[in-house]
């Protein structure tokens, strides 16, 4: 019974375990981390990605220049590019942040320009016939026809990039939730790993539903509205 209760803990015991970790342990300071690591990646690889897809999507010359390369990088394994960081520039905060900007890029590229491509070329007649300014043009016309492709690349970088993130922590750092994962791992202390799981899944959540989804609906709205 007891071998039975310690690899699968009730959930009353995890909530035991991560309200302990939280008020006397380091749970705080680890997620505070790894979010910290996953906000400085997700807010530079979706700035370079949407740039860059943007010139991939408007400039023919260009996508077909780097159109190998990306492919490359959306197949590059995301552990190989992780370990190499570390080996060159050591298990550094650099590294680990630098490691998951090198796997997200390719993703929000991609998405970004097959939004651009995507674009009614009907819009850009009706500008030029207008003689309608670049501003005006860029708030009226291309913003709202990238921004559902913006939001979908933020949505699945978020998603991919909490999963390297904890993922390179556990190959090496000095703190986060992969980190602590990987001690418990090593304790076979299932229960301090559903805790920080637990709660590592309710941040990703209220991020969600807080946040995200309050903002897409916000900058969508246009799109369901009758008027």
């Amino acid at each position: 019974m007891a071998f039975t209760n310690r690899l699968f803990p009730s959930p009353v015991a995890v909530s035991k375990e991560m309200w302990f970790l939280a008020t006397e342990g380091r749970l705080l300071l680890d997620l505070g981390k790894t979010l910290l690591r996953a906000s400085a990646a997700f807010v530079i690889s979706m700035v370079l990605g949407t740039v860059l897809g943007i010139l991939l999507g408007r400039q023919h010359w260009v996508d077909r220049l780097f159109s190998t390369w990306l492919l490359v990088g959306l197949n590059l394994p995301a552990i190989v590019v992780a370990i190499l960081l570390y080996i060159w520039m050591g298990l550094t905060e650099g590294a680990l942040i630098l490691a998951v900007i090198i796997n997200k890029v390719p993703l929000v590229i991609t998405n970004i320009r097959e939004g651009v491509r995507s674009f009614s070329p009907d819009y850009d007649e009706l500008a030029r016939a207008l003689r309608m300014p670049m501003g005006r043009r860029l708030r009226l016309i291309f913003v709202p026809q990238l921004l559902p492709f913006v939001l979908a690349s933020a949505r699945t970088g978020l998603s991919l990039i909490w999963k390297i993130v904890l993922v390179f922590e556990v190959l090496g750092s000095d703190g986060g939730v992969g980190f602590r994962v990987s001690l418990f791992f090593q304790l076979f202390d299932i229960t301090g790993i559903l805790a920080y799981t637990t709660a590592f899944i309710l941040v990703v959540m209220a991020f969600e539903y807080g946040v995200n989804r309050p903002i897409e609906g916000k900058v969508v709205r246009w799109r369901m509205d009758p008027a």
